[in-house]
């Protein structure tokens, strides 16, 4: 059974929050951060990943539009120009289901790559670190 539409949207831009509201009386708060580093795009999910790409450096990005998607879904663009992701009734109510598991796992992502949620690279001394130089034929 699908999600139902929220009776309300509303973007708190200072606060960088998006409220939705249901009928039966939920309310949930989502960081704009969150549902960025969340997109449902195909850019971040890709196709069977066990889970979607690590975005660093958001802490600071806003939804700059919400777009109406048919009666089924909202398109967010966010002030950072991602705007590929279709963010469905069925995408919040698991976003707001798993957001302190997705959270927690997100930040460990992180920090496990040396990465940041106000930058989004990871340290030169790491890649360093990694660095192997090709082989060459023969030797």
């Amino acid at each position: 059974m699908a999600a139902p539409a929220p009776t309300a949207i509303r973007l708190h831009r200072q606060r960088r929050v998006l409220e939705l509201t249901w009928a039966d009386g939920r309310r949930h708060e989502f960081s704009c951060e969150y549902l960025r580093v969340f997109s449902p795009s195909a850019e971040l999910r890709g196709h069977g990943l066990p889970e979607p790409m690590l975005v660093g450096g958001k802490r600071d990005v806003g939804i700059a539009r919400i777009e109406p998607v048919g009666r089924y879904a909202v398109r967010l663009v966010f002030d950072d120009g991602h705007d590929s992701g279709l963010y469905s009734w069925d995408v919040f109510d698991e976003l707001a289901r798993d957001e302190a598991r997705n959270w927690t796992r997100y930040l460990e992502r992180l920090a496990e790559v040396d990465m940041s949620r106000d930058r989004d690279v990871v340290k030169l001394a790491a890649l360093v670190g990694q660095y192997k130089p090709p082989q060459k034929p023969g030797g």
